[in-house]
């Protein structure tokens, strides 16, 4: 490299001293200022002016690059193919990389929780076959009378076969069996009804792990102060076993059927369920929402005044290891396959509740399970919510005082009739 001064050039005012820098090779030039700028008063007029070689200093070219240069390669790179992450610059590895994971979120975990909340059992039609019947005059020879207090608290005394007998609370004949509350006890009867009404609990010698089960029901239980109920459970061991609610009413029952399940821990109804009934509570655990279970509700018109108007009808239970579904028919609508003895839930379309065993493992929450019918009153259930029923006084003086508002609370069956697959 070589400098020339421009401090001696006409015209230009003394001042810090400016050096052109030429690359030999013929590079381009750049400007350099040094100060403080070199005197040149002693030195005689035309000799050359240079600086000595000791104070000249060797700079790599790449020092020397002209703004131009710089942005030449800036656009260099810029048109460097964008689709190749080898030449992308922090900034877009910092817009890019939120927008993968983005992505795998929705390719990946989106559909995972679209199949959960699509997941449904196969209810493929299974072939029934009848295994037991509940009918005629023998209809109470199956079932077991449980007596004493009532384990729920209600304001009742389930009396033995013998008492029901003679207080006429069961009987029999050739096309029903009917189950009732007492009416004859009054206030000034001894012994009166102040600790309970008389009433009945029956459950059934045979208990089930599965099945088809087809209630004909002429009439369900309806008054102030009534809790009645039809269901399945083990009394022995409850809740470890399980209960299956199939019809049940408090009070006038003006709220219509209503179809719960109880359980231990791990059951779970917030998944996909086809239906018509509406849904009131998702978990069938015992030891939450106060053993609220996890029901369903029917219409109004599927459990008192209005059911037992129309004669009734039939509730079928169909029980296995894809889950439980319940099905209510009118006394007009009931299907064929029913009536003939050979019943096909997969012909009956759209159930009234539906547990499937997407989230609950039918065969770990249920076993064991004898048919039960009562009608117990107040309780934990009646009579908590007594005050808001519209209904007079309080429940238990209601009870005991008034035996003739309990005419209307009676169950009347035709038969029941259950079904295993073959």
């Amino acid at each position: 490299m070589g400098w020339r001064d421009s401090h001696q050039h006409p015209g230009r005012p003394r001042g810090p001293a400016t050096f052109q820098v030429t690359d030999v090779h013929g590079g381009s030039e750049v400007e350099m200022m040094s100060g403080p700028p070199p005197s040149y008063d002693d030195v005689p007029h035309g000799y050359p002016t240079q600086w000595p070689a000791h104070q000249q200093q060797q700079q790599p070219l790449h020092q020397y690059e002209t703004a131009q240069q710089r942005n030449m390669q800036f656009a260099a790179g810029a048109n460097e193919p964008w689709w190749k992450p080898k030449y992308w610059r922090k900034r877009t590895w910092a817009i890019v990389v939120p927008i993968i994971i983005i992505v795998l979120i929705i390719v990946i975990v989106v559909p995972v929780k679209v199949a959960e909340a699509n997941a449904y059992p196969d209810y493929t039609a299974l072939n029934y076959s009848l295994s037991d019947e509940y009918s005629g005059t023998t209809f109470f020879d199956k079932f077991n009378y449980f007596t004493g207090y009532d384990p729920a608290e209600g304001f009742v005394h389930y009396v033995p076969e013998g008492q029901a007998t003679s207080l006429n609370l069961t009987y029999a004949t050739t096309s029903r069996a009917v189950l009732k509350v007492d009416t004859s006890v009054g206030p000034s009867s001894s012994p009166d009804a102040s600790t309970g009404r008389f009433s009945v609990r029956l459950e059934s010698k045979t208990q089930y792990s599965q099945g088809l089960f087809i209630f004909d029901v002429r009439h369900t239980p309806v008054g102030c102060g009534t809790w009645p109920a039809l269901w399945l459970s083990d009394p022995n061991n409850w809740p470890d076993n399980g209960e299956i609610d199939i019809m049940e009413a408090v009070n006038a029952a003006t709220d219509g059927n209503q179809m719960t399940l109880h359980t231990t821990d791990d059951c779970w109804m917030g998944v996909k369920r086809i239906m018509s009934g509406s849904v009131l509570e998702q978990n069938c655990y015992n030891a939450t929402n106060e053993n609220a279970g996890c029901g369903v509700s029917g219409d109004t018109d599927s459990y008192g005044t209005t059911y037992n108007d129309n004669e009734g009808g039939i509730m079928a239970v169909e029980w296995r290891n894809e889950g439980i579904r319940m099905w209510s028919f009118g006394r007009a609508s009931i299907p064929d396959d029913i009536t003939n003895q050979s019943p096909d839930p997969s012909t009956w379309g759209t159930a009234l509740a539906d547990f499937p065993n997407t989230k609950c493992d039918m065969s770990s929450h249920f076993t064991n399970q004898s048919l039960i019918a009562n009608i117990d009153l107040c309780g934990q259930y009646a009579g908590n919510v007594y005050a808001d029923s519209g209904c007079p006084s309080n429940c238990t003086d209601y009870v005991a005082n008034n035996p003739s508002a309990f005419t209307d609370a009676f169950w009347e069956f035709g038969k029941f009739e259950v079904y295993q697959a073959s």
